[in-house]
């Protein structure tokens, strides 16, 4: 099959241009001392129409498919993973398809152009794989929700312009998943909610912007933030992690493209033994490995989008190329830092970035051991 026309690699070329010009000096200034994505960024991935690739074009998006949002998703995460993911929080955040037509009206052509851009609020200290063990509530009061309870893993919290909160409604022992219901919330860009407190977790990698645990204390929300029905949250929680796992295999294959791509420069320049460390067939055979796992990861991500923008269920293969992806990019990344010796293990070079963060892609967006549990139910049964 051939999945790339004319249209897509001009999509490839100029989202590859924009990261290695705009993306890329930035994430080497700015990682190394844990800042954050500046704003005269965040509005250029605006101008590019990064924001609204999946925002049909009646809401002012690109109205375009995952595939294409994948392609640029690679690209960014070459430069930067922390981009890569920014570009999610306009264009297919969890709980977003599930908006109705008032709230799409509303929200998503401001979505579209980078005026609002959202966080998403499931995780919780006892509940990261298992979903149906939250326990922050929201409790109904007249034409309110109050929120009380404990959140944990909210990257952007304090940026984002709006949260989307999955918290429990109702209680049904016997249906743990039941009872779940999800909000969204706008609110002050560069502040929390008022009523809900946060600290910034330290992390070792994913920089670019703070990932917080949030503590929501009578916090008041408008009954209107409601997402779907009430009690359907976990269904709305579900809906769309064939993208999202595909949008994470895009940014896996991103981080290692960048590995393998700084690895052959490097290994072009480095002159040990009186040549160049390229010409070792050992170097040689680590480089033919990487390129080799990395188009292979590709390759299934194509597939992937392809099947996702065909309408077709595609579950199983989501997430077999989110875990290959992710374990890939683990192993790739770190036979980077292996091809730049000593100077791979240093904040001189970006080896240690591609690397750091790939660890999280195995983690985030369902771990490497979901994923495993995913495919073998489908294929044995559970």
């Amino acid at each position: 099959m051939t999945y790339m026309t004319e249209e897509r690699r001009l999509i490839q070329a100029q989202a590859r241009e924009f990261t290695m010009k705009e993306v890329l000096p930035v994430a080497n200034k700015l990682d190394p001392v844990e800042g954050d994505i500046p704003m005269e960024l965040r509005d250029k991935l605006a101008a590019m129409g990064y924001f609204g690739i999946l925002v049909p074009e009646e809401y002012g998006g690109l109205g375009l498919g995952v595939f294409e949002y994948c392609l640029v998703t690679e690209e960014l995460a070459r430069g930067w993973m922390s981009v890569a993911s920014l570009i999610a929080r306009g264009n297919s955040l969890i709980g977003m398809e599930k908006l109705s037509e008032a709230q799409r009206k509303v929200y998503l052509p401001k979505v579209a152009r980078g005026e609002m851009l959202g966080a998403f609020s499931m995780s919780e200290p006892n509940a990261g794989s298992d979903v149906a063990n939250i326990t922050c509530r929201a409790r109904r009061e007249g034409d309110s929700y109050i929120l009380n309870g404990s959140k944990y893993w909210c990257t952007f919290a304090d940026g984002a312009d709006f949260l989307i909160v999955v918290a429990r409604t109702t209680d049904n022992p016997n249906r743990r998943h039941d009872g779940l219901s999800a909000f969204m919330i706008p609110k002050k860009r560069g502040e929390l909610l008022p009523g809900c407190k946060g600290t910034p977790i330290p992390k070792i990698g994913y920089f670019g912007w703070k990932t917080w645990e949030l503590a929501f204390d009578e916090c008041r929300i408008p009954a209107e933030t409601l997402i779907g029905e009430e009690g359907k949250g976990f269904q709305i929680a579900s809906h769309g992690l064939e993208k999202a796992r595909a949008h994470t295999a895009a940014r896996s294959i991103g981080l290692a493209r960048g590995a393998l791509e700084d690895s052959i420069a490097y290994a072009d320049s480095r002159v040990q033994f009186g040549q160049k460390i390229g010409k070792f067939q050992a170097i040689r055979f680590k480089i033919a490995q990487m390129a080799t796992e990395i188009e292979a990861a590709r390759q299934l991500m194509y597939f992937v989008c392809s099947e996702i923008d065909s309408g077709r269920r595609c579950d199983l293969e989501a997430s077999m190329v989110k875990l290959y992806a992710s374990e890939m990019a683990e192993r790739v990344t770190s036979e980077g830092i292996q091809i730049h010796g000593g100077a791979g293990y240093t904040k001189l070079h970006a080896a240690e970035r591609y690397w750091r963060d790939a660890r999280l892609t195995k983690i985030f967006e369902g771990t490497s051991e979901i994923q495993q549990r995913i495919i073998s139910d489908r294929l044995m049964g559970r």
